[in-house]
Formats: structure tokens, C-alpha cells, sequence
């Protein structure tokens, strides 16, 4: 299992590709975490902006279909898309997942 992070420019935005993984059975479940405040270096500049951050519960083997499907419908040049390994887990709830996953 793994834990994907996104950041969204708008709440729409954020629920949309939420909602997009979920239908597409590459993931079990995206939290939507609202008014979170983003620093950071972008062309040269410091950079602030008020954003949504999305986690992503999702098989490993769904990585690269996840990424995709962002890329493709983000509105950003270059989203934020990071995956970190869940080491471990109540099995009942990785379980859940992993029975949400579409055979890909």
C-alpha cells in the first residue's frame, strides 16, 4: 500500500481528481485536507499559496495509472505527486483497499 500527496489549487479542483481515482478503482479512498498554506521556490521566487492536499490510499501497483490520471487533468505544470510506502497497517483496512483496486 501507499499513501500518494497532491496539492490542489481549489476545493473543485481537489474533488474532482478525488473523485476521478476513486470511480477509476485505482484508489480506495482520497482525503480532501481544506486551507492548507503551501511555501515554496518556484522560477527563481519564493512563492505562498493557499491550497487543498489530497492523500491517496492506493495499491503500489496503481503508482504510475494514479500519476497519470493527475498529470492529465491537474490544471498545474508540474503537480506535486509523492508517494510514500505504508509499512504497516490494521490488515482489515489495507485489506479494504486493496479489494477497491481495479485488476490493472
Amino acid at each position: 500500500m501507499q499513501l500518494l500527496f497532491c496539492t490542489c489549487p481549489d476545493h473543485n479542483t481537489a474533488e474532482r481528481l478525488a473523485r476521478l481515482v476513486v470511480e477509476e478503482k485505482l484508489a480506495a479512498c482520497v482525503n480532501i485536507v481544506p486551507g492548507i498554506t503551501s511555501v515554496y521556490a518556484w522560477q527563481g521566487q519564493i512563492e505562498t499559496a493557499q491550497e487543498h492536499l489530497l492523500i491517496i490510499k492506493a495499491g503500489r501497483r496503481n503508482y504510475q495509472a494514479i500519476e497519470t490520471a493527475i498529470k492529465h487533468h491537474h490544471p498545474y505544470d508540474l503537480p506535486e505527486i509523492i508517494a510514500i510506502a505504508v509499512e504497516q497497517g490494521l490488515p482489515e483496512y489495507l485489506n479494504w483497499i486493496e479489494s477497491c483496486h481495479s485488476s490493472n
